[in-house]
This record gives structure tokens, C-alpha cells and sequence, in this order.
């Protein structure tokens, strides 16, 4: 019993209590109505109740580094049942990490309960991830758990302040990433952390710190062992962060590509494929920067569509008929990718649309152009034909044509169509007529 308190008194690395720095709105920046007004209630309804609530990591993070955080985290001393029971709209999630989400419209904000520090105790794997992680601590400890001191900040809406254990206003200031503790145990508590440290150096341009970056590449393989589900939700954060570009090549300089997408590497290795698959990541990017609507099928689609490109090929050419072949390519490469990335059903749907449309795009005849652009996924495989003739895969005059056809009316539309290339087809003989018509009357076979 006196070696657990010690322990949990006593983090390796990391003293207990550790100072805490209160910074004030002069020095940090924070507006007061950048934050949601989802939050600030959440925060005011548990400080009422007589518990502590402050927002917490990322928002605070991206509110002193000057950007607009997509989401708002809660963090308390109230325990998930306590919290629940002071909202209307709330419910308890989660069995690694108990959370709450409490709901307000449209925006849901997350709240959790400050957590103790791990210790000896704390229900690991053989790798040493941490299993479960459900036991309650104050904030001095919750914050000693946290992985980067950049998201160890608390702000209280009520008093415009700052509370900061470990530095990290500094060190945002100096563009620096650092772990709080040490970064090799760190990572094996949660490999994720690895690709987190990569996101947030490329998105709020940090320097990592050479403690955080040396032991990536030795421990990549780590990824191997965090649950599909899991991965799937950290390469979307990664992947639509606004700085997808700069994130692969960091992901490429730190070996962290094989455990994502195994298929990347050989993609890359193609000098289409790796500008097909640079021209969409940054085309995200943009859309991201502009505020403008994005798609994970669309994305995961450039990202796989050469690797089924081949697969199909190959397929071709030992004696399978093109659709069937293409179908088969699909499912083999998503099949692959499903064994690390839990691609849900509904985004490998999309995907496959808009692999599906691409032959079609080949036929300008007849009324096959017309059905093709009344398809609900016909935009987004307009945008993945476009993206294949600026790579050079495609001829630009493909791409233009459908955007000129799209855009005009039935007439304008009728001039643009392609003579057709196939012989003339046989004439349907009407029912009743074979034996009222003339020898003279019938056609000839459409290969006499």
C-alpha cells in the first residue's frame, strides 16, 4: 500500500505537484466568445453544481496558437454519473475512457473526469498500452497523464485564466513539441501518440523535440497493435488537419507510412501515383483551409485508386472480363487496407462509386452521357477524373469535355456527343410482324 501511494505520489520523470503557472488573458490571447457558448454553459452548470470544469487541451491549444478549434473538450472532478445527471441531453460512452457527451443543438461537448496518474496497477497489454483507464484524480494528476505539453491547458471561461503545469504556453510561443514524461513509455501507453506528435508538428508548425522524434521510427511498429476502429479515427484527423501534404512527409521521414496505409509506399514508388496522390492531398488541404465540404471515400479513393489501377490490370490481362475484374480488384485492396484501417461500410460504399464511374467516363455516345451525370456520386467522380488528367493519367480533354456537357442544355448537349464507335445495332423485330413482313422488309444481320 505504501509503495502504490509513492508511486502515484512520485511519477517517473515528472514530480507531484507539479507547479502550476496561471496565465491571464493579457498573456495568452484567448477571446472569451471564440469559445462556443456550448461549452461555457457546460462549464458554468458544473461550477454551480460546486465542481471544477475548465476547457480543456486542443481548444485551448489552437485558441492561443490564433486557430479556430473544430470541437471544445470539458474536463472536470465531477465522475461521468454526476455529470450526467446535471443535463438534460447527456449520456456516458466509452469503455477504455468513460466520457460524457452533453448535447446542446447540434454541438455536442465532450466532459471527462479527471484521471489519477497511471501507475503499477493500471491494466496493460503485453506491449504496455494501456487497457482501461477509468480511475478518477484531480487535476494536477490529470494533467501529469496528458501526452504533450501543448494540450495540458485548462481554461476557465469564468475567469479568463490559463492554468498550465508543464510549460505549455512556452512552448507553444517557441514552436517547440515536447512530451510530458518519458516519451518511449508514452508511446507504448498509446501508440497513437506517435501520429498525434506528427499532426500537431505539421498543423501548428512545431519543432519536435529530439526526445519526442528519435524514438518514432524504432517503436512505428507499435501502430500494429491499436485497434482498426481507432486508427481509422486518427488518420482522418490527420488526413483532413488542413496540412495533409506536410503530414505525409513527415509520416514518410519518421517510417510511420507502413502501419497506416501498407499500400502507400508502393503507390508512392510510381511517379503517377505519387503525384495523383500529392495533387488530392493538397487539393484537401485547401478545401479544409477554405472551409469548404470534404469527403474521407473521396480521399481514401485517391489514395487506393492505384493500387486497384494494377490489381485490375493484372487481372485483365489472365482472362477476366473488365467489370468483373474491376469489382474484384476493389474488394481485394479494401479487404487489404480493412485489416488495419476500419473503413466503415457507408465510406467504402462511396469509394467504390467513384471507382466505378471511371470507366464510364470513356463513353461519350448514345445516351449513356446523359444517365451517367444524373448519378448522385457523378461530382465527386468528375473531381477524381479531374485530379487523374492533372496528374497526367488521364487526357484533360476527357475531363473538360464532361464539364462542358454537364453544364449545357439538351441541345447543347446533343452536338456534344461522340459519334458511336460500336456497329449498328439490330433492329428489335416488332411482335405479330414476322409473319406480315416482306422478305424485303427484314433487315440483314448487323455482321453481314
Amino acid at each position: 500500500m505504501i509503495r502504490k501511494l509513492l508511486r502515484r505520489v512520485f511519477k517517473r520523470g515528472e514530480p507531484y505537484p507539479h507547479p502550476v503557472q496561471i496565465v491571464e488573458a493579457r498573456e495568452h490571447g484567448i477571446r472569451p466568445e471564440a469559445v462556443s457558448n456550448a461549452a461555457r454553459r457546460t462549464c458554468a452548470t458544473l461550477q454551480e453544481a460546486g465542481h471544477k470544469a475548465y476547457v480543456v487541451g486542443g481548444a485551448v491549444r489552437d485558441l492561443i496558437a490564433g486557430i479556430a478549434p473544430k470541437d471544445f473538450d470539458v474536463a472536470t472532478d465531477a465522475t461521468p454519473d454526476q455529470v450526467r445527471a446535471l443535463f438534460r441531453r447527456a449520456r456516458v460512452i466509452g469503455r477504455r475512457f468513460q466520457i460524457v457527451h452533453v448535447m446542446f443543438g447540434q454541438e455536442t461537448i465532450e466532459v471527462s473526469t479527471f484521471r489519477a496518474a497511471h501507475d503499477a496497477d493500471t491494466e496493460k497489454d503485453e506491449h504496455g498500452r494501456v487497457l482501461r483507464d477509468n480511475v478518477w484524480g484531480n487535476m494536477e494528476e490529470d494533467a501529469a497523464r496528458r501526452d504533450f505539453t501543448v494540450n495540458a491547458l485548462y481554461y476557465d471561461p469564468a475567469r479568463g485564466q490559463v492554468f498550465d503545469y508543464h510549460h505549455g504556453v512556452r512552448d507553444l510561443q517557441r514552436k517547440t513539441l515536447r512530451m510530458i514524461g518519458d516519451p518511449r513509455a508514452r508511446y507504448r501507453e498509446d501508440p497513437v501518440r506517435m501520429l498525434r506528435a506528427v499532426r500537431l508538428a505539421a498543423k501548428l508548425e512545431l519543432r519536435m523535440d529530439p526526445t519526442v522524434q528519435a524514438p518514432i521510427r524504432e517503436m512505428a511498429e507499435l501502430i500494429e497493435n491499436v485497434p482498426a476502429a481507432r486508427l481509422f479515427d486518427e488518420m482522418l484527423k490527420l488526413l483532413f488537419s488542413g496540412h495533409a501534404v506536410e503530414c505525409l512527409k513527415r509520416l514518410r521521414a519518421d517510417g510511420l507510412h507502413h502501419g497506416l496505409l501498407p499500400l502507400l509506399d508502393v503507390i508512392l514508388e510510381q511517379p503517377l501515383g505519387e503525384k495523383f496522390v500529392l495533387l488530392a492531398l493538397a487539393d484537401t488541404d485547401r478545401r479544409v483551409r477554405e472551409g469548404k465540404c470534404t469527403s474521407p471515400g473521396f480521399l481514401f479513393a485517391t489514395l487506393l485508386w492505384h493500387e486497384v489501377l494494377a490489381n485490375w490490370e493484372t487481372r485483365k490481362q489472365n482472362g477476366e472480363l473488365p467489370v468483373p475484374a474491376l469489382h474484384a480488384a476493389m474488394d481485394e485492396v479494401l479487404d487489404t487496407q480493412g485489416e488495419k484501417l476500419a473503413i466503415t461500410r457507408r465510406i467504402a460504399g462511396d469509394i467504390k462509386d467513384i471507382w466505378l464511374l471511371q470507366p464510364r467516363f470513356e463513353k461519350r455516345g448514345g445516351r449513356a452521357p446523359f444517365r451517367l451525370v444524373e448519378q448522385s456520386r457523378f461530382r465527386a467522380a468528375w473531381d477524381f477524373l479531374r485530379l487523374r488528367a492533372e496528374s497526367g493519367e488521364a487526357p484533360q480533354e476527357l475531363a473538360d469535355w464532361w464539364a462542358q456537357f454537364e453544364q449545357a442544355g439538351n441541345a447543347e448537349r446533343e452536338a456534344l456527343l461522340k459519334p458511336e464507335t460500336a456497329g449498328p445495332k439490330k433492329r428489335r423485330r416488332r411482335r405479330g410482324a414476322k409473319n406480315s413482313a416482306a422478305p424485303s422488309d427484314i433487315p440483314p444481320p448487323a455482321f453481314a
